[in-house]
């Protein structure tokens, strides 16, 4: 089978040809049964779980390419770089005359990994195995199937990366043998990535993964090209540090943008929308915050002294508001708006307010 191209032109007409296909088979097919590669009963796929929302549509241009049978797509970027995808996580390989360099295993690709590597070299006649592997950071959604590729492999990671896997103590990710603090140069068989730690965003160990030879950067759980930022902007630990890593990504020099997650690559335009959705929603959650009246929060629960009920309904209340905005004028460009705005709406209330000091009615009492 030949490798298709993931060209970031090619993409977009990709999205456009297999959008309809695969919404209808994704209707059919529950994404858990997809994950395990079972298969349901027919009355089983037909039937609607009661109670689930329903959510706008996803965009033509949000969606990535078609699958396999087996479950994934495999294309390449440019040269011996590729990319390999399940709609759900994505990883990165390069080819080379010494073996295979891979960043991140998601276990939810799993063993789709190794066929898709196979595929590949088979097709460009290099080895197929995996020397090394390098872990953008500690988190078992993106390195959770580490341990198929045995105990040969050098692994690559920050330091605080082994420190975390260390605590986490967990055999399906093995600890890194090889770290560095600030940068690392990944030199095998004529290829070459460039590693670099540019200090804590969504995790304190998460790294930058740049290919100059092929204008590509991966950078995990920072930028979700064509869609809304997970819930509560990607579960980070640092917002503003977080925040501050969409300039650091559109400081490198890039044209394809791995981000970990989802169905397709990413271009420039996609980091610069995202970043203008975060503007507007810090924006809208400071607005928010000035203008809604606590005054009904207090009468309602300050009697019988429940604090927690009297931030909890405030609290909500301002991400609700905030979220509104966003939500209408980003439904239709990125995909899922209306599913996590109004988390991510209240972890930067959260954030401005422990981080920024907009204390709203929580402030200096007069």
């Amino acid at each position: 089978m030949s490798v298709e191209s993931a060209d970031t032109t090619e993409i977009a007409a990709s999205n456009r040809r297999t959008f309809l296909r695969r919404a209808a088979t994704t209707a059919a097919i529950p994404a858990g049964a997809m994950l395990l590669g079972g298969a349901l009963p027919a009355d089983a796929v037909a039937a609607e779980a009661p109670g689930l929302p329903d959510y706008a549509p996803v965009p033509a241009a949000s969606v990535g390419p078609a699958l396999n049978e087996a479950g994934y797509f495999v294309g390449a970027i440019k040269g011996n770089l590729y990319w390999v995808t399940d709609s759900f996580y994505q990883a990165m390989f390069l080819t080379t005359r010494e073996g295979v360099v891979l960043v991140d295993a998601p276990p939810t690709l799993g063993h789709n990994l190794l066929r898709a590597i196979e595929q590949v070299t088979r097709a460009n006649g290099k080895p197929s195995k995996v020397t090394h592997l390098i872990y953008s950071h500690s988190h078992a959604d993106h390195i959770g199937a580490s341990s198929i590729f045995g105990k040969d492999v050098i692994r690559i990671g920050h330091s605080e990366t082994r420190r975390l896997l260390r605590i986490a103590a967990d055999p399906n990710r093995p600890v890194p043998t090889h770290t560095f603090e600030d940068s690392y140069v990944v030199k095998v068989g004529g290829e070459r990535l460039e590693l670099a730690h540019h200090g804590p965003n969504h995790t304190p160990d998460n790294i930058f993964i740049h290919a100059p030879n092929q204008a590509t950067l991966m950078v995990v759980d920072v930028l979700f090209p064509g869609w809304a930022p997970f819930g509560n902007l990607a579960m980070s630990e640092d917002i503003p540090a977080w925040i501050k890593a969409h300039d650091t990504a559109l400081g490198y020099p890039w044209k394809t943008l791995v981000g970990g997650h989802l169905g397709r690559l990413g271009v420039r335009d996609d980091a610069l929308i995202q970043q203008r959705y975060v503007a507007d929603l810090e924006a809208e959650v400071r607005a928010a915050s000035a203008s809604l009246d606590p005054t009904p929060f207090f009468q309602k629960y300050g009697p019988s002294g429940n604090s927690w009920a009297i931030f909890k309904t405030y609290l909500d209340a301002v991400a609700r508001q905030a979220a509104a905005p966003v939500t209408a004028k980003y439904s239709g460009t990125l995909a899922a708006a209306d599913v996590f705005t109004t988390d991510n709406a209240f972890v930067m209330l959260e954030s401005l307010r422990i981080n920024s000091g907009v204390l709203g009615p929580f402030g200096v009492r007069p």
